[in-house]
């Protein structure tokens, strides 16, 4: 069969092979996403035509006149359930730019004046048919903490929640959830009562919201919240614990035991002090950001094949929920200043690259949607001078992010895909060059098969693409070609349609999406 493959390539680079087995699966895919903190407080209250705009980026599952997708059709959008830190203003101290409103009064009341912007586009995401959506905490509400305030300053490394108000914060949790669908017809698939509850910026502030938190602390709370949706007929279901590093879920790392360990502490039956495996709101999930894992390359490999093992032998899925750039993806530049150009989008398609076929994550989230000047958004806002307005625009990371998203559906599951490693052996680690070809596979639930494949270095790479299967049959007669680059018509745009896969050449530094049958019409 291998034999059969093609080969050939550009002078001086030997071409790639990659064979596709539709008999060989891994993990199913269950969305991709991004949240709406906290710039869409503002951005939902923009013109409808900033927010049509903004909409059709995200969500938007339809297609140019000229077969490019309009948008990343995302499959997740992450509402931040606001702990009231805006209505104390300066007093809050926290940054004004982070600073978020409570719709729950004290008085335990839905107030359908607060978070008007950040619910416009909760509601955008439903008429789009975005498939989940997840509201998640970063602190309880301001009354309910031991200091009055929705961040930590002057604390220590326990939960910010008085003492006897755990039981009001699951009523709150589930108010929040009751008040947003009689207000807007919104239901919440997801709620994560507790955020980065392992991080250590997490237990001094200010600058935002956030509360460090046990594994005791957020057992009990995850208890009295299943409790209370159960009692109230609620489907929302908990996903925890938003770990801000992989190696706080497999391991104590910097948190020390009483918050390491999460995967073990969480959902292994010995631990019954904090196992929370046997709860009805609960899926058999964990959910972790990857922040401060990505660098340097051969150890973000590592994490994640170690993140995989451990999962395995507890029997747990995984959810990558959140990441940006940081000031150690020293590849790019840190974190500060945006990034428009395929520089931040690679470097991101790679981490999704791992976090799919190294840690077999379910799920992969960006962390916001909107930013600013920080490479930290999808889309980047800024004020024109000129106008005086605020202005959004796109990236080549929100359309590196769509060459997944647009196309791998919920329901898929990835397929496996073994690489040639320049000695004619094919294996899975041949299918991952993290400086040069990167390629991984998906079969959607009507049966479209979906190819993405990363091309990190400065030079044109060859790949010949198999598709096998034991019954040997090829149902597919025409493949669609994406591709995301710095070229201008580039972004996530059509390129060709194909009559069969085999020999294909990937420009420097983009990403190709090859998509079978009908996937997308265009």
């Amino acid at each position: 069969m291998m034999s059969a493959l093609l080969s050939l390539g550009v002078i001086g680079i030997q071409a790639r092979d990659f064979v596709i087995n539709r008999d060989s699966t891994h993990q199913t895919i269950d969305c991709f996403g991004a949240s709406d903190a906290w710039s869409f407080q503002s951005v939902g209250l923009m013109d409808e035509s900033v927010r049509k705009s903004v909409a059709d980026w995200l969500f938007s599952k339809k297609v140019n006149s000229d077969g490019s997708p309009c948008g990343i059709g995302l499959s997740m959008w992450r509402f931040n359930i606001g702990a009231g830190s805006a209505e104390q203003s300066d007093e809050s101290q926290i940054n004004k730019g982070t600073r978020t409103e409570c719709t729950i009064n004290a008085d335990g009341v839905f107030d359908p004046s607060k978070q008007k912007g950040q619910r416009q586009f909760l509601k955008l995401a439903k008429e789009y048919g975005v498939e989940n959506l997840l509201g998640f905490l970063n602190s309880p509400p301001v009354y309910l903490t031991k200091n009055g305030l929705a961040t930590n300053t002057g604390r220590n490394g326990t939960f910010n929640l008085k003492d006897d108000a755990y039981a009001d914060f699951a009523k709150f949790m589930a108010d929040v959830i009751e008040g947003l669908e009689r207000a807007d017809g919104i239901k919440l698939n997801y709620i994560a009562p507790v955020n980065e509850p392992d991080g250590h910026w997490n237990w001094q502030g200010p600058k935002q919201e956030g509360t460090p938190a046990t594994n005791r602390e957020i057992a009990k709370i995850t208890r009295l919240l299943d409790n209370e949706l159960v009692k109230r007929n609620i489907s929302t279901e908990i996903i925890i614990p938003e770990s801000s590093d992989y190696r706080y879920l497999m391991g104590e790392h910097m948190a020390g035991r009483e918050r390491g360990y999460e995967i073990q502490s969480f959902f292994g039956k010995d631990s019954t002090a904090t196992y929370v495996g046997n709860l009805k709101r609960v899926p058999n999930l964990i959910v972790g950001h990857s922040y401060w894992t990505n660098t340097p390359v051969d150890a973000m490999k590592r994490y994640r094949e170690q993140l995989r093992d451990t999962l395995h032998k507890y029997g747990v899925d995984f959810w990558q929920t959140e990441v940006c750039i940081m000031g150690n993806d020293e590849e790019i530049g840190g974190g500060g200043g945006y990034d428009r150009t395929m520089k931040t989008a690679l470097y991101v398609a790679r981490v999704i690259h791992h976090d799919l076929v190294f840690a077999n994550a379910r799920s992969w989230q960006w962390w916001r949607a909107v930013g600013g000047n920080y490479k930290d958004g999808l889309l980047f806002m800024y004020n024109d001078k000129a106008t005086g307005n605020d202005t959004i625009v796109d990236s080549k990371l929100l359309w590196a992010l769509g060459n997944y998203s647009r196309f791998v559906r919920p329901g898929a599951v990835r397929l496996d895909v073994t690489g040639s490693d320049g000695n004619d052996q094919h294996s899975a680690d041949g299918a991952t060059d993290p400086y040069g070809l990167m390629c991984s596979a998906y079969e959607n639930s009507d049966g479209s098969i979906v190819s993405v494949i990363i091309n990190y270095s400065d030079e044109m790479q060859d790949a010949n693409v198999a598709l096998v299967s034991k019954d040997g049959k090829q149902p597919y007669k025409e493949w669609n070609v994406y591709r995301t680059s710095d070229s201008e018509n580039e972004s996530l745009g059509f390129v060709e349609t194909r009559r069969k896969l085999g020999k294909m050449s990937m420009p420097p530094k983009s990403i190709t999406t090859i998509v079978s049958g009908n996937a997308i019409k265009k």
